[in-house]
């Protein structure tokens, strides 16, 4: 030992030595390398799942959003010389996912794995990163089902979003097709028109995509034109969805309210006094 601590001559067996034990140090080593490169490993991979999927709920909500800009746009136009309007604020949303579709051809329904337990209640409007897709028809602590717009019992109302004209979109049965009924063959609406909801009847938001007009046939003879529309939203192939339900305005207190002293006497109020005689 001193004359290889002092010379270096026992470098060469020194070598050899650690060339023969190398394997066993190897192999006492090597759970503790697996154990290692293992949990960097996923890690790693939980890291960029989440990233990714924290990323698509973004992009998933950002693309909700920007869908009411075209019917913002007509709105603004329609509504220039207001200085103020009454509306109705949407911006509570769930993020669900698809668990399975109906497979009876006569029903369009898709089952959710987001229930009664997380806040979902029946008339929920679902809607993907493209349209509206339907509503929430039945709810489970755990899951709930709903219909889709193009189911024959569903009915949607609308508005062409250049003019504001009013009317419904009913299923058809059909997975790209939606019936515009009731519009007489003089009705301001042309192929290529974008519909929006209208927001009547409080069970979807106003303002947001739901078909474009494919095909307009105006009889002579009958009342009302046959107008076609194709949906907007991806129905045959969305797997995450939108649940949204408005932010109602808080009310006031009880001790907030005006005192019974405080209301106007009937002396005020001639009109409605002349009304009631």
């Amino acid at each position: 030992m001193t004359l290889d601590h002092r010379q270096q001559t026992l470098e060469g067996i020194r070598s050899g030595l650690s060339l023969v034990v190398y394997p066993m140090q190897y192999l006492v080593n090597l759970p503790f390398t697996a154990a290692e490169w293992a949990g960097e490993t996923l890690t790693t991979h939980n890291t960029l799942l989440a990233q990714n999927r924290a990323l698509r709920d973004k992009q998933l909500k950002q693309e909700f959003r920007l869908q009411k800009l075209a019917a913002l746009e007509a709105e603004n136009e329609r509504l220039r010389g207001l200085l103020q309007s009454a509306s109705r604020s949407w911006e509570r949303v769930l993020i669900a996912e698809l668990l399975s579709v109906d497979a009876d051809p006569f029903k369009h329904q898709v089952l959710l794995n987001k229930g009664s337990g997380d806040g979902v209640l029946v008339g929920h409007p679902l809607l993907d990163a493209h349209g509206v897709m339907g509503q929430v028809i039945h709810t489970s602590p755990l899951n709930s089902t709903a219909m889709l717009i193009t189911d024959p019992s569903h009915a949607t109302p609308v508005q062409v979003n250049r003019n504001g004209l009013r009317s419904l979109a009913l299923g058809t049965g059909e997975e790209n097709s939606l019936d515009i009924p009731h519009l007489p063959n003089n009705a301001d609406i042309e192929v290529g028109d974008l519909l929006v909801t209208s927001g009547l009847g409080l069970r979807f938001p106003a303002g947001y995509p739901v078909a474009r007009v494919e095909s307009i046939n105006r009889d002579p003879g009958q009342p009302f034109a046959r107008i076609r529309a194709t949906p907007l939203a991806r129905l045959d192939r969305t797997r995450e969805v939108l649940l949204v339900w408005p932010e109602t305005p808080d009310l006031p207190e009880p001790s907030e309210l005006p005192a019974p002293s405080e209301l106007p006497e009937s002396s005020e109020l001639p009109a409605q006094t002349e009304v009631a005689e």
